[in-house]
């Protein structure tokens, strides 16, 4: 049984988890697609505040929360045969994930939404600004920061999964897939929506895959950390 077994679990469903989290979002934002102006939000989050934080990516955070327990199973498998390729790609998802995390502005919306309703005129006014800059810093360069590193986070470990084999080479092109249609931004128009979306289901699959993956490596005999690295591959 491996050593590793309780991050080899976490990660296996953290990734079942992030399938079932994307599935309900894309589901609520079908049913419910999100405003486009705070006047919008705030009237959302007064009538229905649940509705009005899920619109506002609370899932999505709870969702990056999963996925950075992904990456560490990888890491980990990956730490003999492909080190500083691992320690590359955690680093990455660990400062945009904090990026984006520091800059959902789901909890603050909510926030305004509440004042704004017993403001007087003035006041209103003063909070739809406030408004505005809290969805100009969600959508801005934290956004950016964010999905650039992890793109670049995700072709980084689809590379080292094909090179070093530590998992089926399916799951390698599969997280490959995912991160070339991550490369645009979601928020660069028509084109980056589109691929957005489109990424969706090869990180689906790359998810169902790790999990499936993870599991068996965390009941069967797995990599022991007291064996030298060397003794499985050179670390690079």
């Amino acid at each position: 049984m491996s050593p590793w077994r309780g991050v080899l679990l976490t990660g296996a469903f953290a990734a079942l988890g992030s399938v079932l989290l994307v599935v309900v979002q894309v589901g609520v934002f079908a049913l419910h697609p999100p405003p486009g102006t705070v006047e919008e939000f705030l009237a959302l989050m007064q009538a229905s505040p649940v509705l009005g934080v899920v619109s506002l990516d609370l899932l999505y955070g709870v969702n990056n929360v999963l996925v950075a327990l992904v990456y560490l199973a990888l890491v980990v498998l990956l730490w003999a045969r492909a080190r500083s390729t691992a320690a590359v790609a955690g680093l990455l998802v660990v400062l945009g994930m904090a990026a984006y995390l520091a800059s959902n502005p789901a909890v603050e919306m909510l926030l305004l939404a509440r004042r704004h309703g017993s403001a007087d005129g003035a006041t209103q006014e003063a909070l739809l600004a406030a408004g505005e800059v809290l969805l100009a810093g969600w959508r801005g360069t934290a956004f950016l920061t964010y999905y650039v590193l992890n793109a670049v986070a995700l072709l980084l470990v689809a590379g080292a999964l094909l090179r070093t084999r530590v998992l089926s080479r399916a799951t390698g092109w599969w997280a490959l897939a995912a991160g070339l249609l991550m490369v645009v931004p979601s928020t660069f128009g028509t084109v980056g929506l589109v691929m957005s979306v489109l990424s969706l289901l090869p990180w689906c699959v790359l998810c169902v895959l790790v999990a499936l993956q993870l599991l068996a490596r965390a009941g069967g005999p797995g990599p022991r950390p007291s064996r030298a690295p060397q003794a499985d591959a050179p670390a690079r």
